[in-house]
């Protein structure tokens, strides 16, 4: 296989020609001339790290670059973005020397080189390589709003293939891979056929070298006859559409290697069975004759059924159109025609880069010449054609399991790449900010977060970033985030993980202080216990918690009572007989107050624990207390399982029994309710119980601030005859707007 210059075009894309023969075109090239004679003595004798001269290779990129268009002041920024590689402050002199134009685009080729070359070079698995080049392509898309940044990467890396091929010096796999699975898919979605076809070839080459030199073989056996074959057939065809009236170029068509390996392997075919390995393509001035010319070819020649496309009516979504059609010659061998216009060529061999006006966005191009109306509505349609091909590849390559537009693999926009001041790229949400950099970076960097320089300059914290700047973040030595980040009128978190790192810190702190307070009333109890020898992690295992502080925190929460501590450390007395319980009998014979009957025993003094606050219908039990009768549990209480388990001989059997007097016993409880924090919840929730003729007796409240607004958590102490009405009223509770949930404690 050939590898050669691309060769320099004589007639160049119309917007190409339109910048190229602008009055200033000279002043153009003497910019190329003069960019070459800047770079010339700093890339004298340097080697790149693939051991390639670097005058050469900018010398090889630039002929490729002028092989498909390029205007000679694209041409120039080859040389200055590998001059930059040995200027101490790139950016400021070639700002200064050849325009910001250029110095923005030797700053984003370096980045991009950089993050390319970090990713080849990490020790990772077959899986996480295939994320870093996964990283590596979306960078490539993150750029291409500048396509100059992603049109020199293509022709450096050919150039750079090309190098390993014809000095056979070993090129790494992982590099070949890179280019196999990023840079010619690239080439392809842009249509830049030379460029797409080159890099696969050579890629198969160091990739699956036995297979290649098979491809190669088997071509080379036939070629004597197969090009014979190619030429009569190419000859007699163009006689015949000559005689014909139907002006056109007839030319031979080159199969490449690894279009006829995967054509091989993807269908099963034996070389010999590949129809398009013979090929012609015949070149006509407009769309009508193509048509014509594809009547003469399938009158002359017998066409091979099922083997016709016409990519002029329904194009390839990167622009590709062209007739293709297969037909036996006049010895039955199979051989491909494409058929298509100038134009249609034109695209086809260099694609979308052929019609790039390779200018800024604004009114002056690199020359600071400034372009007639007409140009600028031309450069800005090919801008659009451009970038519709470049998301539609991101489109057509996200991972299956995302789908193109979510977080992960939607398209490029809707993410950015940005640097650390070591180059290490670092992937964001779109409009992230400096926090959510240092939230990715690390947790405790986002934490302790306090200040960002954006390319060396101070910014707000909640500046948008954009892709290719590089961010340092400056952080305190100690300290948590502000509860202002969660604002998100604020704009200072962008990434659904940094708000949640933020979120988390918070409920840390008040866990903490949860625990603070639950140590607080434990050790007070100690102490008037005269226990403060006791270990608190002994404490804590003896009443069934994992460590003191499971202990604190649900003490802290008022969920577990400080009797049952007072249970455990006072020595257990003897329980009173039967009789002692039938002396503490008072005169009446009533139901107590309370409505809880002690099975066995009348009016034995009871009390509901505050812990659980039983009401009827619960299933109760019952636990005897030191001087305070007996306390009413609800059977599921955790409090009462862990005292039974403890002192099972205490546990007594009550049950509901009819209150004294005439109302109806009101008893306690809690309801706990969970919501998105907004004005009149809390009046909203109230009203309701009111309506519903439930009495609040009481409400603790709290609430958290988020991007969201916030979270607020509710306990509401109600009064209620009967426990099983409750679940009707939380029902409609639940149905307030902004409840998320709504439970008895």
């Amino acid at each position: 296989m050939k590898t050669g210059v691309l060769d320099a075009r004589s007639d160049a894309a119309p917007i190409v020609h339109l910048i190229d023969d602008h009055p200033d075109a000279a002043a153009e090239a003497a910019q190329l001339v003069r960019a070459r004679a800047f770079a010339e003595p700093l890339l004298y004798g340097r080697l790149l790290d693939t051991g390639e001269d670097a005058l050469a290779h900018a010398d090889a990129v630039a002929a490729i670059l002028q092989g498909i268009g390029a205007a000679p002041a694209m041409r120039a920024a080859a040389y200055l973005v590998y001059a930059g590689d040995y200027l101490t402050k790139p950016d400021e002199v070639i700002a200064k020397a050849f325009g910001p134009s250029h110095a923005s685009l030797v700053v984003n080729t370096r980045k991009l080189v950089q993050l390319q070359r970090a990713a080849r070079e990490a020790q990772l698995g077959t899986e996480a390589r295939a994320q870093q080049t996964e990283r590596v392509r979306k960078m490539l898309l993150a750029f291409s709003r500048d396509l100059r940044v992603v049109l020199l990467r293509l022709a450096s890396r050919l150039q750079t293939l090309r190098f390993f091929a014809a000095t056979k010096t070993p090129c790494t796999p992982a590099l070949a891979a890179e280019s196999l699975q990023v840079f010619a898919p690239l080439a392809n979605r842009l249509g830049i056929w030379q460029i797409k076809w080159e890099l696969e070839d050579l890629s198969f080459r160091v990739l699956e070298p036995e297979r290649y030199q098979q491809v190669a073989r088997l071509l080379d056996e036939r070629r004597v006859e197969r090009e014979q074959r190619v030429e009569r057939f190419r000859l007699r065809l163009a006689d015949d559409l000559r005689a014909h009236g139907l002006p056109a170029e007839v030319q031979g068509r080159p199969k490449h290697l690894y279009s006829i390996w995967k054509k091989m392997q993807g269908k099963g075919l034996d070389f010999t069975q590949v129809l398009d390995v013979r090929a012609v393509r015949v070149i006509v001035p407009d769309v009508p004759r193509c048509y014509a010319v594809l009547g003469r070819v399938h009158e002359l020649f017998r066409p091979v059924t099922g083997e016709f496309d016409d990519y002029i009516e329904r194009p390839k979504p990167n622009g590709y159109q062209s007739l293709h059609t297969v037909v036996l010659d006049d010895d039955g061998r199979a051989v491909e025609v494409q058929i298509r216009t100038q134009a249609m060529h034109e695209h086809a061999e260099h694609g979308v880069a052929a019609h790039w006006a390779y200018k800024d966005a604004g009114a002056k191009g690199y020359a600071g010449v400034v372009a007639d109306a007409d140009q600028q509505a031309r450069i800005a349609e090919a801008r659009k054609a451009v970038l519709r091909q470049l998301l539609a590849w991101e489109r057509d390559t996200a991972a299956p399991e995302h789908p193109a537009g979510s977080v992960a693999g939607g398209a490029a926009e809707d993410r950015i790449y940005v640097f650390t001041p070591a180059a290490a790229v670092v992937e964001l949400p779109a409009g992230a900010t400096p926090v959510d950099f240092a939230y990715t970076l690390h947790t405790d960097l986002g934490h302790r977060c306090r200040g960002a320089r954006v390319d060396g300059a101070m910014v707000p914290l909640n500046t948008a970033l954009r892709s290719g700047q590089t961010v340092d973040v400056i952080v305190a030595k100690e300290g948590g985030p502000s509860l202002d980040w969660l604002n998100a009128e604020l704009g200072y978190l962008k990434s659904h993980r940094a708000r949640a790192k933020v979120r988390a810190w918070f409920n840390l702190q008040a866990q903490k202080e949860t625990i603070a307070r639950g140590r607080e009333s434990v050790e007070k109890l100690l102490q008037r216990e005269g226990k403060t020898a006791i270990k608190l992690d002994d404490l804590a295992a003896q009443l069934g918690f994992r460590n003191a502080d499971a202990l604190f925190e649900v003490v802290g929460k008022d969920e577990y009572s400080l009797r049952n501590i007072e249970t455990l450390l006072r020595p257990v007395e003897a329980l009173p007989t039967p009789d002692d319980l039938i002396a503490l009998r008072r005169p009446s014979t009533t139901a107590p107050k309370s409505g809880v009957l002690v099975v066995g025993v009348e009016s034995l003094m009871t009390s509901l624990a505050r812990c659980c606050r039983p009401a009827p219908p619960d299933a109760i039990g019952g636990y005897v207390t030191r001087g305070k009768g007996v306390a009413v549990h609800r059977a599921s209480c955790t409090n009462f399982r862990q005292m039974a388990a403890h002192s099972p001989e205490r546990v007594i059997a009550v049950q509901w029994g009819a209150p004294r007097g005439d109302k109806a016993a009101l008893y306690p409880v809690d309801v706990m309710v969970e919501a998105a924090d907004r004005q009149g919840l809390l009046r909203d929730i109230t009203e309701l119980f009111a309506k519903e003729k439930m009495n609040v007796t009481g409400v603790k409240t709290q609430s958290v601030k988020d991007s969201g607004g916030g979270t607020a958590w509710m306990t509401f102490t109600i009064e209620v005859a009967d426990a099983a009405r409750l679940t009707h009223v939380l029902g409609l509770v639940q149905h307030i707007a902004g409840v998320r949930s709504v439970r008895r404690k």
